[in-house]
């Protein structure tokens, strides 16, 4: 288990640490390398988004890539396959005029990668409604606008959706709890998308990265230090205090770049029968934190209740489930 220290450096260096082992290549990409695909990536200026769209390209298919900023839409240009897009997730008129783009380019579209979005850190107690709804604003109801404008397009395809979540959806932390109901809606939101989506031939995956570089974190930090925080006045002074400290210093820790995350996300994207679930992850250690979570809310939930099932029927149940996985 991890410590308080290790857990908010964790969050304020990566923003995502949903883990998984690596992922298979080559010939795991069925269609990967075949007819050009166009697909959408939301916030792929830099960082996660920014890798995904690059491998995309590069594995040649095209990629529109959504922005804010028009120095970040000008260099997205510049790359081969790729096409740099006006797109702030939280200005349905941005969505719209995308929409209106793509159609009337003519390529048709296969898939979208619902990548963008943002952090929030503090204790819970304490969070401003204004940040909740800023955090939601942008990572639960940006993909449901992106997904609800573009779902004619990609029903017509029969294509594929896929939504980048977090280990923050599944496995949480001390002041990580608004940025983790928003993860969570996200788990919430693959699931039932992907039960109304199959019924029309279309696949929906949530991919969950692990500690990978990311800007995330200094956004965060540069909007806090905005409001001038002072966390002596916090009802939790340790935990307010080590994440001044690190905003403050500047402490950062280099995780490797999310080359798993476009792995997984290819496989969402192209193969043949592609999961619901995906985690990207570079070490076992943090897989371990997430697994063991899981297990320990099976445990609670199946205990202290007149259905509860026996040991040997669970095993039975995991066994039935690994065997349909392989």
């Amino acid at each position: 288990m991890m410590n308080m220290r290790q857990l908010l450096t964790m969050i304020l260096t990566t923003g995502v640490w949903l883990l998984a082992t690596p992922l298979p290549t080559g010939e795991a990409f069925a269609g990967a390398g075949q007819q050009q695909k166009a697909v959408l990536v939301t916030g792929a200026s830099t960082g996660i988004g920014r890798n995904i769209a690059e491998r995309l390209a590069a594995e040649g298919h095209f990629v529109y890539a959504g922005a804010r900023k028009a120095a970040d839409i000008e260099a997205l240009s510049r790359i081969e396959n790729i096409q740099g897009v006006r797109l702030d997730v939280t200005i349905q008129a941005d969505i719209d005029a995308a929409v209106e783009l793509i159609r009337s380019a003519g390529r048709g579209l296969y898939g979208i990668v619902n990548n963008a979005g943002v952090i929030v850190i503090g204790p819970m107690a304490e969070i401003d409604e204004s940040d909740l709804d800023f955090v939601f604003d942008v990572n639960v109801y940006g993909p449901y606008r992106v997904t609800r404008a573009f779902a004619p397009m990609i029903v017509g395809s029969k294509g594929r959706i896929t939504n980048i979540s977090s280990m923050a959806g599944i496995a949480t932390g001390p002041a990580y709890g608004a940025y983790s109901m928003s993860k969570h809606a996200i788990e919430a939101f693959t699931d039932s998308l992907a039960q109304e989506m199959r019924e029309v031939g279309v696949h929906v995956s949530a991919v969950a990265p692990g500690a990978y570089n990311s800007n995330g974190a200094a956004s965060y930090c540069r909007r806090r230090n905005e409001k001038a925080y002072d966390p002596d006045k916090s009802l939790f002074p340790e935990l307010a205090g080590e994440i001044a400290a690190l905003c403050g210093n500047g402490e950062k820790i280099q995780y490797p770049e999310p080359d798993p995350v476009a792995d997984a996300v290819l496989l969402a994207l192209f193969a043949d029968n592609p999961k619901e679930h995906y985690l990207a992850a570079p070490d076992q250690q943090q897989v371990g934190y997430v697994i063991r979570d899981v297990i320990q809310d099976l445990v609670e939930l199946n205990g202290d209740q007149p259905f509860s099932y026996s040991r040997d029927e669970l095993v039975t149940m995991l066994d039935e489930a690994l065997s349909v996985a392989e």
